[in-house]
């Protein structure tokens, strides 16, 4: 089977031959057909994560695919050979630059009908933190006032979508040049963050999605109302986390350490903090499957590259000024695996 892999030689990324997925009773078999890039990708190749993602080199990369089911463990229930899906592997099991992949099938879900595989590929990531951010833990209302940052990126161009649907006024940062796009996603008021202050011009905001980090977040609390939430997606993690990760003692109080003084400022404010590393869900994605075919959310694929052109994508993410998403395909044939054996 062919993939892209980190190798531990300055973190560079070639394509490799590398055995065939392992399918467990639970699992799903599925061809890639297209993969979404994100900047997750290039963080994690570039060593970023290293302390809290402690993953073993040489890595297949590739955290969300669009792709066709191939067979199906002995206890999955859901899907059969055929079916076209789409998913974010767990954080344990990603690599979805390859031509297969086993997902578990309780990430899994059958991708929207009303797009094609590139569009699905580009939203299982983005759409996912989007959700976690302003439902599961924003628990947006109508009426409520969403900062969304950086708006014409992967995540900001589905989360201003989301925050609309959902009711709310949003204000967005983003270049001149995409200010016209980011008001056609729902934007109500556009930044320039090249050349206006968004602390100076916002205020009593009840949530901020954060993708920036630094100096940005902090300058994001204070144009929170009191009880307003800021939700970081770019760091520092928090204890939370931590304890998400399942972190032993030492790790625990390093990582509880990185957010501790953007944690005091943001008390001191009476706003909270919390950092966001978005977790896989089928069903999730079945209820964003349905926002995208009734029309509520549309995925946003800015620029699509051959399955050769891997390492070009990452570098062309890593540059900036993709709108919305960057997308691997890789469609071709579908193998065959109605004997039950990896193609």
């Amino acid at each position: 089977m062919r993939a892209f892999v980190v190798t531990a030689y300055k973190q560079s990324l070639r394509e490799a031959d590398v055995p065939e997925p392992v399918v467990g009773e639970h699992d799903v078999l599925v061809q890639v057909q297209a993969a979404g890039v994100n900047q997750l990708d290039e963080k994690i190749r570039a060593g970023e994560f290293r302390r809290i993602l402690p993953y073993e080199l040489p890595l297949i990369l590739g955290n969300d695919l669009a792709g066709v089911v191939l067979r199906v463990g002995a206890k999955v229930r859901s899907f059969e050979p055929g079916d076209k899906v789409y998913a974010r592997p767990g954080t344990d099991r990603i690599g979805t630059f390859a031509e297969r992949i086993a997902v578990a099938e309780a990430d899994l879900a059958r991708r929207p009908e009303s797009v094609g595989v590139e569009e699905a590929a580009s939203l299982p990531l983005v759409a996912l933190t989007a959700w976690q951010a302003l439902v599961e833990r924003g628990n947006v209302q109508p009426g409520q006032k969403v900062l969304v940052h950086a708006g014409a990126g992967g995540v900001g161009s589905i989360a201003i979508q989301l925050a609309k649907h959902l009711g709310a006024t949003i204000a967005t940062t983003a270049g001149a040049a995409n200010a016209d796009f980011v008001r056609e996603l729902g934007a109500d008021h556009v930044i320039d963050y090249r050349s206006q202050d968004f602390e100076q011009l916002l205020h009593d905001y009840d949530l901020v999605l954060d993708s920036l980090g630094g100096k940005n977040l902090e300058k994001s609390l204070r144009v929170l109302r009191r009880g307003g939430k800021a939700i970081g997606i770019a760091g520092p993690p928090d204890p939370a986390f931590a304890r998400e990760l399942g972190a032993n003692p030492v790790l625990r109080l390093a990582i509880t350490g990185l957010s501790s003084s953007i944690r005091r400022r943001a008390r001191r404010l009476g706003v909270s903090y919390e950092f966001l590393f978005m977790h896989a869900s089928g069903d999730q994605l079945r209820r964003i499957a349905r926002l995208v075919d009734d029309g509520a959310l549309r995925p946003v694929v800015g620029r699509v590259f051959p399955f050769d052109q891997t390492p070009q994508a990452l570098e062309a993410l890593s540059k900036g000024g993709i709108r919305g998403k960057a997308v691997i395909s890789n469609t071709g044939p579908v193998a065959s695996t109605t004997d039950g054996t990896n193609p």
